[in-house]
């Protein structure tokens, strides 16, 4: 075998967080992968590093699987991609949309993995559309004795596989479903009032294909809308504004920094769907680059409550605040799903990078939103450990068993999920 061990893995994309794991792997089969995965003592997957926090961490070796070719095969009579789980969604994208198909959904940023991406309960947005990892139909995996297993819908430990945090072993292949392509159009409203945002919400959200809402918390509106509409749905006629927003126009907008000109195609342009559903083009540095990110769900009856609460801290929350994000997704049956079993509205949250003042902040925020029961982001920064994150989650105890039947030894456990879910 040849040896890929190569130095510590340094720092996510934003360099906001540096790796603790010693060593990083970068094996060109999967073959290679199963030997190391086997050998090692304990080893985490390590995936485009869009991870905010420690949850892709380890104590003993990393090892990433991009240096292996992604083979994606389309399946068209049962309608699904199979793909190697480091692929980048963009890349995917281009592959599927260069063979007339297309996913239901992407996240604002297309560089994140596929494996990664799913394993952390990842979204995009839109009043029908669940998160990302609610495509996925099967997962091929290298387990801690370095076999590979293959799990499927209709399995019983299926449920438990997808949002998995790395805890049940390297996920090699996703199969996820697929559709037909399609277009979008993607048009940006500023100051939406707060009257308009808070009294006709579910308007508001429920408009288009997705929607979302940035905003600093200032009093008087939201100051960008970005609407994404499915082409051959109700368009919108910007001129006519949108819930008493007015137009951007064709004034290209970035949610987190105006300077920068990162972003998809706006201004009400038909394009194919991946080329509009991210916010972020996949040839530039997303969002502001520097930065942290939080997250939060909760149910939508509760959305008014919560942004209502998160509003009154406007004052505290100013100085380390780039942006805020608000989205809506639709509920999903997995076991640690952020959007388990109820739509959800996310309330997100891109900081500049001041970690000692966010995390002194995270306490507040959490106490301000609690009443309405919020399910934090697994990948991004949060302040809540198992005592407070176990109850939100039914299915928690039988996915602890799932992970000690399959890892009995913990060989893909790690600090985070000792102190997150209890896993030890």
């Amino acid at each position: 075998m040849t040896d890929t061990a190569t130095a510590p893995a340094g720092v996510n994309w934003a360099g906001t967080h540096r790796y603790e794991a010693p060593v990083l792997h970068t094996p060109a089969s999967v073959a290679e992968a199963q030997d190391i995965v086997a050998r090692a003592p304990h080893i985490r997957a390590l995936g485009s590093r869009h991870s905010f926090n420690d949850l892709a961490d380890s104590e003993g070796a990393l090892i990433a699987l991009g240096s292996i070719s992604p083979d994606p095969i389309i399946d068209p009579v049962a309608s699904t991609v199979t793909v190697g789980g480091a692929i980048s969604y963009g890349r995917l994208a281009v592959f599927l949309e260069s063979n007339g198909y297309a996913v239901h959904n992407l996240g604002s940023l297309p560089h994140i993995s596929v494996a990664g991406a799913t394993a952390t309960g990842t979204h995009g947005s839109g009043d029908r559309n669940a998160n990302l990892s609610s495509a996925v139909v099967a997962l091929e995996l290298i387990g801690a004795d370095g076999a590979l297993r293959r799990v499927a819908e209709g399995d019983a430990d299926f449920p438990g596989s997808v949002i998995s945090l790395g805890a049940l072993g390297i996920v090699t292949r996703v199969t996820l479903r697929i559709r037909p392509s399609y277009a979008i159009r993607q048009d940006v409203f500023v100051d939406l009032p707060w009257e308009s945002t808070l009294g006709r919400l579910d308007e508001v959200m429920g408009s288009a294909y997705s929607v979302s809402l940035f905003t600093d918390w200032r009093p008087d509106a939201v100051h960008q809308v970005w609407v994404k509409t499915l082409i051959g749905e109700r368009e919108p006629v910007p001129a006519d504004g949108f819930f008493g927003a007015r137009s951007a126009g064709t004034k290209v907008m970035s949610p987190a920094d105006e300077g920068h000109d990162n972003t998809t195609v706006q201004g009400g342009i038909p394009g194919p769907w991946l080329t509009r559903l991210p916010h972020f083009r996949l040839d530039a540095t997303p969002s502001n680059g520097d930065e942290i990110q939080t997250e939060y769900f909760v149910d939508r009856s509760q959305a008014v409550a919560a942004i209502s609460a998160v509003r009154a801290l406007r004052d505290l929350l100013a100085p380390h605040l780039l942006v805020s994000e608000l989205r809506t997704i639709a509920p999903d049956s997995q076991w640690l799903s952020t959007t388990r079993g109820s739509a959800s509205l996310a309330i997100h949250f891109t900081w500049k990078n001041h970690p000692d003042a966010v995390r002194e902040l995270l306490p507040t925020l959490e106490a301000a939103l609690a009443p309405f029961d919020p399910r934090p982001h697994w990948g991004k920064w949060f302040a809540m450990e198992a005592d407070v994150v176990a109850p939100k989650y039914p299915q928690l105890a039988a996915f602890r068993e799932l992970a000690s039947r399959v890892d009995p030894a913990g060989k893909f456990r790690n600090p985070y999920l000792e102190r997150v879910l209890g896993l030890r």
